[in-house]
C-alpha cells in the first residue's frame, strides 16, 4: 500500500481538523478567492480551506490521497448545501485526471507537502494552474520553535527510520527548496515569493486533551507513539509532548490557543 496514504488513513484527522477552521477561514479570506474562480485544494483534508473557498462563490475541486477525508470532505458540502464544492482522491505528484491550465488558484495548506517526489509536486501544481493564475501553499518549517515543527521533531526521534531516498515533509518549509522546486517547474525567482506567517490551533479543552487529540488521530504521532510504546519509551514522549503544549498554550488552563508559524507561499504563473 501506498506509506503515505496509508499515514493519512491512520487514524481521524478530522477531529484534528475541527481546531483549525478559524485559522483556514482566515487564511482564505487572505488569499482573495472570489466568487466564479476555479480553485484546486491539493491535500485538502476535508476542507478546512475548500470550505471556506466554496462558500465564498469559487468553484472548488479539493483533491486528497486519503479516503476517509475524501468522504468526510463530500459529507460536510452536502451538509453545507455547496453544490459548487466535490472532494476526489488523487496523488499530489500525479495529477493525472486533471487538465492543463484549469484553476485560477491552487492552494495548498500543509497537504502537498508530505507527497513524496516534491520536484513532481511543484511540477504538478504549476501544470494545472493557468496562465496568470497562483499557487499558494502553507508549509511547516524545520526547526521552527513552534508547535508543529516540534512535534514532527519529537515524533522522529521515537519512530523508526525512514526508508532510504526519504525527503522530509518539512524541508518544503526552507525558502531556497521552494525556490529550486518551482524553478525547475519553470516559474522564475521573481514570480515566487515566501514569508512566515502564523497558524492558530484552538480547541475547547485544555492541552493535555488537545494533546490527546494528537496521540489518538494524528498519524505521524500515533506511529511515533506505536514506536516508542515497543521499546517503553511511550511514557517518555508523552511526557515531551505534554510539556511542549503546555509551554506553547496561550489560552489558559482551561481552553487551548496554540499559535504556530509556517512558510506561506505565493507562486504566480506568467
Amino acid at each position: 500500500m501506498n506509506a503515505n496514504k496509508a499515514l493519512w488513513e491512520k487514524g481521524d484527522f478530522t477531529r484534528l481538523a475541527a481546531t483549525m477552521r478559524e485559522s483556514g477561514d482566515e487564511l482564505i479570506e487572505s488569499v482573495g478567492v472570489a466568487k466564479g474562480m476555479e480553485v484546486l485544494d491539493l491535500g485538502c483534508g476535508d476542507g478546512t480551506t475548500a470550505v471556506p473557498s466554496a462558500r465564498r462563490g469559487a468553484n472548488v475541486l479539493g483533491v486528497d490521497i486519503a479516503e476517509n477525508l475524501v468522504a468526510a470532505g463530500n459529507a460536510r458540502a452536502r451538509e453545507a448545501g455547496l453544490d459548487n464544492l466535490r472532494f476526489i482522491e488523487g496523488d499530489a505528484s500525479r495529477l493525472d485526471d486533471l487538465a492543463d491550465s484549469r484553476f485560477d488558484l491552487v492552494v495548498s495548506i500543509f497537504g502537498a507537502m508530505f507527497a513524496p517526489r516534491p520536484f513532481d509536486v511543484a511540477k504538478e501544481m504549476v501544470r494545472v494552474t493557468r496562465p496568470g493564475g497562483r499557487i499558494v501553499m502553507g508549509n511547516w518549517i524545520p526547526a521552527d520553535p513552534t508547535l508543529v515543527a516540534q512535534i514532527l521533531k519529537i515524533s522522529a526521534a521515537y519512530a523508526p527510520p525512514p526508508p532510504e531516498g526519504f525527503i522530509s515533509p518539512v524541508t518544503w518549509g526552507l525558502e531556497e527548496n521552494v525556490r529550486e522546486r518551482f524553478g525547475a517547474a519553470g516559474i522564475p525567482p521573481a514570480q515566487i515569493s515566501c514569508e512566515r506567517a502564523t497558524y492558530v490551533f484552538r480547541h475547547p479543552g485544555p492541552p493535555s486533551e488537545f494533546l490527546s487529540t494528537f496521540r489518538r488521530f494524528y498519524g505521524p504521532t500515533m506511529n511515533a507513539f506505536e514506536a516508542a510504546a515497543k521499546d517503553g519509551r511511550d511514557g517518555q514522549l508523552q511526557s515531551e509532548l505534554e510539556a511542549l503544549f503546555e509551554s506553547q498554550n496561550q489560552g489558559g488552563p482551561e481552553r487551548t490557543v496554540i499559535p504556530a508559524t509556517y512558510l506561506k507561499v505565493t507562486v504566480r504563473k506568467s
